[in-house]
């Protein structure tokens, strides 16, 4: 897990590093594709992305050359190819990387008639990237261990005594450390760092992955686990019955955080109206549909229902952190290795 910690540092550092001299390269770029297809960089996981492509393509005829890999990763790979990326548009696993990108220079405005449907809050400054799907940070909770009584109201409760031992996380997680990030935003960097040493010191149990505490929370190892709303979805898709159940914390506390997965199109996208076209169509009800039921995420536009089950974004707010403040992602990685938590 430190070795993994400590990779994502890196990458997060270089893009910071790197924002302040990214697009100056003045030389061609180096991928203009010999057969015109568009080229994406994606973190989200091929196994969702790859078939969505396909689909794409054979409704349109455009071919789209995908390269897989950490949002982190690749937002900090994109700084530092400046102009020469081959990449026409990048696809993140949350706002901090688009806006990591679109700080370095490597993102354009996009489309005010295409973006417009999405709200404000899930967009980023002028138009320079837009979310796709919307997913909430929450907590799962084993039914037969937790009662209903005793369910937390806010995050900052689990460092209380009575949790002791009975917690888990995944703090090398991106969406994990994207929910620190709003916390030491919205509560602080002392409160912040004081609840992690609180939080360590009361036996949280640590994870590399959410599935991973889903997981354990189902199989009676923990009784509760930090994640997103829709883990516990794909569990029970796998199981059918779980004893892992969602529950919601109070409106606008720091573990409500509600992030996006998004796209930015980046200079060299811009030139190639087929980018557009992609963005449309991920935009289109039918596949925000497709979004919803197979990832179990909240769409952005207001012509498709979320999935059952879950609470109305607007009922349950979060901690008030503009998304594109979560590329604040450097600091929140040294305060996790300063409490000793990767």
């Amino acid at each position: 897990m430190q070795r993994t910690a400590l990779k994502a540092l890196a990458a997060a550092l270089l893009a910071t590093s790197l924002a302040g001299c990214a697009g100056t390269s003045t030389s061609d770029t180096a991928a203009q594709d010999s057969d015109g297809a568009l080229t994406m960089y994606s973190g989200r996981n091929e196994e969702f992305v790859g078939p969505l492509l396909e689909e794409f393509q054979t409704q349109t005829g455009i071919n789209v050359d995908v390269r897989y890999g950490d949002s982190a990763d690749l937002a900090a790979q994109l700084l530092e190819e400046g102009d020469r990326t081959p990449s026409d548009l990048f696809w993140a696993q949350d706002a901090g990387a688009l806006s990591s990108v679109a700080l370095g220079g490597l993102a354009t405005s996009l489309p005010t008639d295409v973006v417009s449907v999405v709200p404000a809050e899930f967009r980023g400054p002028s138009e320079q990237w837009v979310g796709v799907s919307g997913r909430m940070r929450n907590f799962v909770y084993n039914k037969d261990k937790v009662s209903t009584g005793e369910l937390p109201k806010s995050v900052t409760e689990l460092a209380d005594p009575k949790w002791n031992g009975r917690v888990g996380i995944a703090p090398t997680n991106a969406s994990f450390q994207a929910f620190v990030t709003a916390l030491r935003l919205s509560a602080g960097e002392e409160a912040a760092e004081k609840w992690l040493r609180d939080l360590k010191a009361n036996g949280a149990k640590l994870y590399e992955k959410n599935s991973q505490v889903v997981q354990a929370v189902n199989d009676g190892e923990i009784d509760l686990g930090l994640v997103n709303h829709y883990y516990v979805y794909a569990l029970k898709d796998e199981l059918g019955e779980t004893k892992a159940e969602n529950g919601f914390f109070a409106p606008n506390d720091p573990g409500s955080l509600v992030n996006i997965a998004g796209v930015l199109i980046t200079p060299k996208g811009s030139k190639d109206p087929d980018a557009r076209v992609l963005l449309e169509w991920l935009l289109s009800a039918s596949t925000q549909q497709k979004i919803v039921d197979q990832l179990r995420e909240y769409p952005v536009v207001a012509s498709v229902s979320a999935p059952s089950g879950l609470p109305v974004l607007s009922e349950i707010p979060g901690p008030g952190v503009a998304l594109n403040d979560l590329a604040d992602l450097p600091a929140t990685l040294q305060l996790l290795a300063k409490v000793g938590l990767v």
